[in-house]
C-alpha cells in the first residue's frame, strides 16, 4: 500500500516537472521572436517525442493521464519554439 502511494505522488511531481521543462521553452520563443534565432532541430524533435508519448500514453489499454498531461505541454511548445526559431 505504501509503494503504491508513493509511485502515485512520483507520477505526479514527474508530471509537474515535465510540465515546468516545456514551459520553460518560452524564454528561447520570447527570444526568437526578438529576433535571436535559434536551433528548431531540438524543439522539433521534443515537439514528435511528445505527440508519440501522448498517444502511447492514452491508447493503452489503461489510459495513463500523467503521462499524457506531462507531454502535452512539450507538443505545444515545442512546436512554437520550432517555428519561431525558422
Amino acid at each position: 500500500m505504501k509503494e503504491t502511494k508513493f509511485i502515485t505522488y512520483l507520477s505526479w511531481v514527474a508530471t509537474v516537472m515535465a510540465v515546468l521543462m516545456y514551459v520553460s521553452y518560452i524564454p528561447q520563443i520570447a527570444d526568437n521572436l526578438s529576433g535571436a534565432k535559434a536551433n528548431p532541430i531540438q524543439p522539433l524533435v521534443a515537439a514528435i517525442n511528445c505527440t508519440l508519448w501522448v498517444i502511447y500514453a492514452l491508447k493503452k489499454s489503461h489510459r495513463d493521464i500523467p503521462v499524457a498531461l506531462a507531454n502535452f505541454p512539450g507538443i505545444i511548445f515545442g512546436l512554437i519554439a520550432f517555428l519561431t526559431a525558422l
